[in-house]
């Protein structure tokens, strides 16, 4: 049993439910903070960062939440 704050699940959810779909850090942040969030977009990296030290062996080095460098975080099945 993982503890996930409500939008680290919505962010593990919805990269789950699509794996191997490379989302921005701009389309996670309208997708799950909405188009009226005032924050940034590195509040995205923070979530991710969080998450992978939370549900992945070895944070430094993901298997599961992976950055596509340029574009984007995918989950990867396997």
């Amino acid at each position: 049993e993982i503890g996930l704050t409500a939008k680290e699940f919505e962010v593990l959810e919805l990269l789950m439910l699509n794996p191997n779909k490379v989302y921005s850090r701009e389309n996670l942040l309208n997708i799950v903070w909405g188009y009226e969030y005032p924050g940034d977009v590195r509040t995205v990296d923070v979530h991710i960062r969080r998450l992978r030290e939370k549900v992945e062996d070895e944070p430094a080095s993901p298997k599961h939440i992976i950055t596509k460098r340029g574009m984007g975080y995918y989950f990867a099945e396997g």
